[in-house]
């Protein structure tokens, strides 16, 4: 009865030892996010502002947009046609 209750924890142990191995090489073997690269500088960049299109509405970054007339707009096209009724 001794030698059955043994060889039940031995076989148990390395059942629990293969698990614990398989499961650090899963980890290890999963791909790893790649690091985002420091801006060379040193310093954050704000964020640009956002303007919108006086013809569609669209939002758009500041340095996208067309400037006509005080206003702001997507496209050339959109600046043509002028400001929707």
């Amino acid at each position: 009865m001794g030698k059955l209750v043994f060889w039940i924890v031995v076989i148990f142990g390395g059942l629990l030892a293969a698990r614990l191995i398989g499961r650090q090489a899963a980890k290890q073997a999963q791909p790893r996010p790649p690091k985002r690269a420091a801006p060379l500088s040193g310093r954050q960049t704000a964020p640009e502002s956002m303007v919108r299109c006086a013809h569609c509405g669209i939002h758009l970054p500041r340095s996208d947009a067309v400037l006509m007339d005080g206003k702001t707009w997507c496209s050339k096209e959109h600046a043509k046609l002028g400001v929707r009724k």
